[in-house]
């Protein structure tokens, strides 16, 4: 081998040709190797170039779902806005309606708070008066040769006719229910009431109730319950209007005295 390498290192030294050609040879082979070294990095870098070509398109596909994504989001919300401003507007009409009916409840208690004012003026002008006829035609009825008792019957069955509250054919008349005698009764509609000519005390009003209840028990159900007295004391007609509102009692009394 020694003997071949000197050979071949004397013939570089001493043939141009030979050298040009081994340096060629060389040469050739280094380029060789790395075109092929080239080729393969070549082939590598398309591979990833594949590989992120691929990896784009499924990016693009996944941003463009993305995009629909959000588009249908962006549509839901603007429903939601669109459905939420509808609600506001409702309960905003619906306010204001609130606010007319409270309006229109406040105008209507008022001319409910109106009536009941002009009814309980008009109550106690029509008790007044009441009042005033039984003290004046009591002292009348002596004149008339009527008794007080038999005047107030004759009065009253008047006065509920009028207003409709008895038939035209009714009248109060004196009756004796259960062993209690009551000098004003009517059976249809049923009334219990009593016309005294001066009272002391509550006594005539609770001998009232107790008649009252006698009739209640025999009839079955709640007479309309009458008092009128001509003269009463102060204090009686004091406590007799307490019980009277308490008991549901309708109390006329003529003339109130010390």
């Amino acid at each position: 081998m020694e003997p071949l390498k000197r050979e071949f290192l004397d013939l570089l030294d001493r043939d141009l040709e030979f050298r040009y050609a081994v340096a060629g040879y060389l040469g050739l082979s280094e380029i060789l190797k790395r075109l092929d070294a080239l080729v393969e990095e070549q082939a590598g870098l398309r591979e990833e170039q594949i590989r992120l070509g691929e990896e784009q398109i499924r990016l693009r596909e996944e941003q463009i779902r993305l995009r629909e994504e959000q588009t249908k989001i962006w549509s839901e919300i603007a429903g939601i806005r669109e459905e939420q401003k509808k609600i506001w507007e409702e309960i905003k009409a619906l306010r204001e309606e609130q606010i007319d009916l409270r309006k229109e409840q406040t105008r209507i208690w008022e001319e409910i708070r109106a009536l009941r004012e002009g009814q309980i003026r008009l109550e106690k002008r029509v008790e007044s008066l009441e009042s005033a006829m039984i003290s004046g035609f009591g002292e009348l009825s002596k004149f008339a040769g009527l008794t007080f008792e038999e005047f107030v019957r004759k009065f009253l069955t008047a006065s509920l006719r009028r207003l409709g509250e008895i038939p035209e054919e009714a009248e109060l008349s004196r009756s004796l229910v259960n062993g209690e005698e009551i000098n004003l009764f009517l059976e249809e509609p049923l009334i219990v009431g009593e016309a005294t000519g001066y009272v002391e005390s509550a006594n005539e009003i609770l001998k009232l109730l107790r008649k009252a209840e006698v009739v209640k028990v025999k009839y079955s159900r709640e007479p309309r319950k009458i008092l009128v007295a001509l003269t009463a004391r102060m204090e009686a007609a004091k406590e007799m209007r307490k019980i009277a509102e308490e008991r549901g009692v309708e109390l006329i009394i003529g003339k109130i005295v010390d």
